[in-house]
Protein backbone atom coordinates (compact mmCIF):
# COMPACT_ATOMS: atom_id res chain seq x y z
CA UNK A 1 0.00 0.00 0.00
CA UNK A 2 1.14 3.65 -0.92
CA UNK A 3 -0.59 6.75 0.19
CA UNK A 4 0.94 10.13 -1.96
CA UNK A 5 -0.41 13.17 -0.48
CA UNK A 6 0.52 15.00 -3.06
CA UNK A 7 -0.54 15.51 -6.31
CA UNK A 8 -3.16 18.26 -7.99
CA UNK A 9 -5.74 17.69 -10.83
CA UNK A 10 -6.61 19.91 -13.42
CA UNK A 11 -4.18 21.88 -15.51
CA UNK A 12 -0.85 24.02 -14.26
CA UNK A 13 -1.37 28.03 -15.32
CA UNK A 14 1.71 28.09 -17.16
CA UNK A 15 2.27 24.92 -19.50
CA UNK A 16 0.66 21.86 -20.48
CA UNK A 17 1.69 18.77 -18.10
CA UNK A 18 2.19 15.01 -19.24
CA UNK A 19 -0.26 13.84 -17.19
CA UNK A 20 -3.25 16.66 -16.53
CA UNK A 21 -6.19 14.60 -17.28
CA UNK A 22 -7.31 13.14 -14.62
CA UNK A 23 -7.61 9.31 -16.47
CA UNK A 24 -3.71 9.31 -17.50
CA UNK A 25 -3.08 10.65 -13.82
CA UNK A 26 -4.99 7.62 -12.46
CA UNK A 27 -3.54 5.20 -14.39
CA UNK A 28 -0.14 6.51 -13.54
CA UNK A 29 -1.01 6.13 -10.06
CA UNK A 30 -2.64 2.61 -10.75
CA UNK A 31 0.13 1.30 -12.86
CA UNK A 32 2.72 2.24 -10.35
CA UNK A 33 1.12 0.82 -6.85
CA UNK A 34 -0.43 3.70 -5.54
CA UNK A 35 -3.44 2.77 -3.61
CA UNK A 36 -4.68 6.11 -2.53
CA UNK A 37 -3.61 9.74 -3.34
CA UNK A 38 -4.37 12.97 -1.70
CA UNK A 39 -5.87 15.47 -4.77
CA UNK A 40 -5.41 19.39 -4.63
CA UNK A 41 -6.49 21.07 -7.79
CA UNK A 42 -4.46 23.61 -9.76
CA UNK A 43 -6.87 25.71 -10.34
CA UNK A 44 -6.72 26.69 -6.61
CA UNK A 45 -3.61 28.64 -7.54
CA UNK A 46 -5.10 31.11 -9.44
CA UNK A 47 -8.84 31.13 -9.51
CA UNK A 48 -10.71 33.58 -7.44
CA UNK A 49 -14.26 30.93 -7.18
CA UNK A 50 -12.76 28.67 -4.61
CA UNK A 51 -16.26 27.12 -3.87
CA UNK A 52 -16.15 26.09 -7.73
CA UNK A 53 -12.72 24.83 -7.49
CA UNK A 54 -13.49 22.76 -4.58
CA UNK A 55 -16.91 21.54 -5.64
CA UNK A 56 -15.26 19.99 -9.53
CA UNK A 57 -12.24 18.48 -7.46
CA UNK A 58 -14.94 16.81 -5.28
CA UNK A 59 -16.95 15.68 -8.60
CA UNK A 60 -13.72 14.56 -10.08
CA UNK A 61 -12.23 12.74 -7.46
CA UNK A 62 -15.63 10.61 -7.10
CA UNK A 63 -16.42 10.55 -10.61
CA UNK A 64 -13.25 9.63 -12.16
CA UNK A 65 -11.10 8.95 -9.20
CA UNK A 66 -11.34 4.77 -10.03
CA UNK A 67 -11.32 4.59 -5.51
CA UNK A 68 -8.10 6.09 -5.75
CA UNK A 69 -8.73 9.63 -5.44
CA UNK A 70 -9.11 11.75 -2.12
CA UNK A 71 -9.93 15.72 -2.60
CA UNK A 72 -8.48 18.13 -0.71
CA UNK A 73 -9.66 21.82 -1.14
CA UNK A 74 -8.23 25.14 -1.37
CA UNK A 75 -8.71 27.52 1.00
CA UNK A 76 -7.68 31.30 0.66
CA UNK A 77 -7.91 33.49 3.44
CA UNK A 78 -7.54 36.54 1.21
CA UNK A 79 -11.08 36.10 -0.44
CA UNK A 80 -14.64 37.20 1.15
CA UNK A 81 -16.33 34.56 3.41
CA UNK A 82 -13.48 32.20 3.04
CA UNK A 83 -14.81 30.73 6.26
CA UNK A 84 -17.70 29.42 4.30
CA UNK A 85 -15.05 27.64 2.25
CA UNK A 86 -13.57 25.60 5.00
CA UNK A 87 -17.09 24.58 6.47
CA UNK A 88 -18.29 23.35 3.07
CA UNK A 89 -15.10 21.65 2.58
CA UNK A 90 -16.30 19.39 5.76
CA UNK A 91 -19.18 19.60 5.42
CA UNK A 92 -20.27 19.41 2.23
CA UNK A 93 -17.40 17.52 0.57
CA UNK A 94 -16.65 15.52 3.44
CA UNK A 95 -12.53 16.31 2.86
CA UNK A 96 -10.05 15.69 5.63
CA UNK A 97 -7.58 17.95 4.48
CA UNK A 98 -7.26 21.26 2.74
CA UNK A 99 -4.77 22.70 0.73
CA UNK A 100 -2.89 26.53 1.37
CA UNK A 101 -0.41 28.55 -0.77
CA UNK A 102 0.17 31.65 0.87
CA UNK A 103 2.95 32.81 -1.09
CA UNK A 104 0.17 32.65 -4.16
CA UNK A 105 -2.76 34.11 -1.70
CA UNK A 106 -1.13 37.17 -1.04
CA UNK A 107 -0.66 36.55 2.87
CA UNK A 108 2.41 35.91 5.35
CA UNK A 109 2.38 33.22 8.36
CA UNK A 110 2.72 36.12 10.76
CA UNK A 111 -0.67 37.04 9.99
CA UNK A 112 -3.48 37.16 11.71
CA UNK A 113 -5.71 35.52 9.14
CA UNK A 114 -3.20 32.59 9.32
CA UNK A 115 -4.12 32.37 12.85
CA UNK A 116 -7.34 32.72 12.16
CA UNK A 117 -7.30 29.91 9.80
CA UNK A 118 -5.25 27.33 11.63
CA UNK A 119 -8.31 27.50 14.32
CA UNK A 120 -11.24 27.17 11.39
CA UNK A 121 -9.31 23.99 10.67
CA UNK A 122 -8.80 22.71 14.08
CA UNK A 123 -12.57 23.34 14.77
CA UNK A 124 -13.61 21.48 11.56
CA UNK A 125 -11.08 18.62 11.87
CA UNK A 126 -9.29 19.51 8.66
CA UNK A 127 -5.46 18.41 7.88
CA UNK A 128 -3.71 21.83 6.37
CA UNK A 129 -1.35 20.99 3.81
CA UNK A 130 1.15 24.10 3.56
CA UNK A 131 2.44 24.50 -0.03
CA UNK A 132 5.70 26.06 0.71
CA UNK A 133 6.65 26.56 -3.09
CA UNK A 134 4.98 25.13 -6.39
CA UNK A 135 7.94 25.21 -8.75
CA UNK A 136 11.67 25.84 -8.69
CA UNK A 137 11.28 30.44 -9.12
CA UNK A 138 14.35 29.99 -12.10
CA UNK A 139 11.34 28.71 -13.66
CA UNK A 140 8.85 31.08 -12.77
CA UNK A 141 7.07 33.20 -15.93
CA UNK A 142 8.84 36.44 -15.53
CA UNK A 143 5.74 38.41 -14.66
CA UNK A 144 4.42 35.68 -12.13
CA UNK A 145 7.41 36.27 -9.49
CA UNK A 146 6.48 34.24 -6.74
CA UNK A 147 8.60 33.77 -3.96
CA UNK A 148 9.09 30.47 -1.46
CA UNK A 149 6.98 31.30 1.07
CA UNK A 150 8.91 32.64 4.63
CA UNK A 151 8.66 29.58 7.20
CA UNK A 152 10.50 31.88 9.99
CA UNK A 153 6.90 32.20 11.41
CA UNK A 154 5.93 28.59 11.45
CA UNK A 155 7.76 27.29 15.25
CA UNK A 156 5.81 30.21 17.08
CA UNK A 157 2.71 29.72 14.61
CA UNK A 158 2.64 25.68 15.48
CA UNK A 159 3.10 26.75 19.48
CA UNK A 160 -0.32 28.51 19.43
CA UNK A 161 -1.80 26.17 17.61
CA UNK A 162 -0.89 22.71 19.57
CA UNK A 163 -3.43 20.39 17.55
CA UNK A 164 -3.45 21.47 14.40
CA UNK A 165 -2.35 18.60 11.76
CA UNK A 166 -0.29 20.38 9.34
CA UNK A 167 1.70 18.82 6.30
CA UNK A 168 4.31 20.79 4.81
CA UNK A 169 4.81 20.15 1.12
CA UNK A 170 7.25 21.23 -1.10
CA UNK A 171 9.52 22.10 1.66
CA UNK A 172 12.87 20.05 1.48
CA UNK A 173 16.05 22.24 2.42
CA UNK A 174 13.79 25.20 2.98
CA UNK A 175 13.56 25.00 6.95
CA UNK A 176 16.81 23.75 8.42
CA UNK A 177 18.52 23.55 11.67
CA UNK A 178 17.02 24.50 15.04
CA UNK A 179 13.66 25.77 13.53
CA UNK A 180 12.99 22.36 11.64
CA UNK A 181 14.11 20.26 15.17
CA UNK A 182 11.50 22.73 16.66
CA UNK A 183 8.88 22.06 14.03
CA UNK A 184 9.58 18.33 13.48
CA UNK A 185 9.26 17.90 17.44
CA UNK A 186 5.46 18.87 17.31
CA UNK A 187 3.03 16.66 18.23
CA UNK A 188 0.97 16.32 14.54
CA UNK A 189 3.70 18.36 11.96
CA UNK A 190 4.58 15.92 8.85
CA UNK A 191 6.85 16.45 6.25
CA UNK A 192 6.42 15.19 2.73
CA UNK A 193 9.31 14.33 0.69
CA UNK A 194 8.60 15.39 -2.88
CA UNK A 195 11.45 17.74 -3.57
CA UNK A 196 14.03 15.99 -2.08
CA UNK A 197 16.11 15.45 -5.18
CA UNK A 198 19.71 15.36 -3.94
CA UNK A 199 21.37 11.89 -4.32
CA UNK A 200 20.38 10.09 -1.07
CA UNK A 201 18.02 12.90 0.08
CA UNK A 202 16.21 10.43 1.58
CA UNK A 203 18.66 8.63 3.94
CA UNK A 204 19.65 12.98 4.97
CA UNK A 205 16.12 13.90 5.21
CA UNK A 206 15.90 10.65 7.96
CA UNK A 207 18.89 12.38 9.45
CA UNK A 208 17.32 15.56 10.36
CA UNK A 209 13.46 14.54 10.82
CA UNK A 210 12.27 11.64 12.52
CA UNK A 211 10.92 9.08 9.36
CA UNK A 212 7.69 8.83 11.65
CA UNK A 213 7.13 12.13 10.75
CA UNK A 214 7.68 11.75 7.18
CA UNK A 215 4.99 11.61 3.48
CA UNK A 216 5.41 10.04 0.41
CA UNK A 217 4.36 12.50 -2.07
CA UNK A 218 5.18 13.12 -5.65
CA UNK A 219 3.65 16.63 -6.48
CA UNK A 220 2.84 14.67 -9.30
CA UNK A 221 1.54 15.44 -12.72
CA UNK A 222 4.50 18.44 -12.10
CA UNK A 223 7.13 16.01 -11.11
CA UNK A 224 7.23 12.43 -12.37
CA UNK A 225 5.64 10.13 -10.28
CA UNK A 226 8.65 7.59 -10.72
CA UNK A 227 11.24 9.89 -9.20
CA UNK A 228 9.62 9.77 -5.84
CA UNK A 229 9.73 5.97 -5.45
CA UNK A 230 13.12 5.73 -6.97
CA UNK A 231 14.11 7.85 -4.07
CA UNK A 232 13.53 4.39 -1.90
CA UNK A 233 15.27 2.09 -4.15
CA UNK A 234 18.04 4.75 -3.95
CA UNK A 235 18.79 5.00 -0.57
CA UNK A 236 17.45 1.85 0.84
CA UNK A 237 15.81 2.63 4.07
CA UNK A 238 14.49 -0.92 4.82
CA UNK A 239 10.87 -2.49 5.35
CA UNK A 240 10.04 -0.57 8.46
CA UNK A 241 10.75 2.54 7.05
CA UNK A 242 9.77 2.57 3.87
CA UNK A 243 6.07 1.27 4.93
CA UNK A 244 6.47 4.11 7.27
CA UNK A 245 6.63 6.89 4.67
CA UNK A 246 4.31 5.13 2.57
CA UNK A 247 1.39 4.44 4.05
CA UNK A 248 0.99 4.52 7.84
CA UNK A 249 2.36 7.93 8.98
CA UNK A 250 -0.62 8.94 6.38
CA UNK A 251 -2.98 6.81 8.02
CA UNK A 252 -1.83 7.48 11.46
CA UNK A 253 -2.01 11.28 10.83
CA UNK A 254 -5.95 11.29 9.37
CA UNK A 255 -6.91 9.50 12.93
CA UNK A 256 -5.51 11.88 14.96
Amino acid sequence: MITDININLSQWPFRRLPLDETAKLVAKLQQNGITQAWAGSFDGILHRDVGGVNARLADECRLHGEGILIPSGTVNPMLPDWQDDVRRCHEQHGMRSIRINPNYHGYKLDDQVCDELFEQAVAHKLIVQLAVKMEDVRTHHPLMMVPTVDVTPLPNLILRHPELRLILMNNYSTLRGEALTKVAQAKHVYFDISHAEQVGALEKMTKSVPYEKLLFGSHAPFFYLEAALLKFRESEPGETITRAIQSENSERLLNA
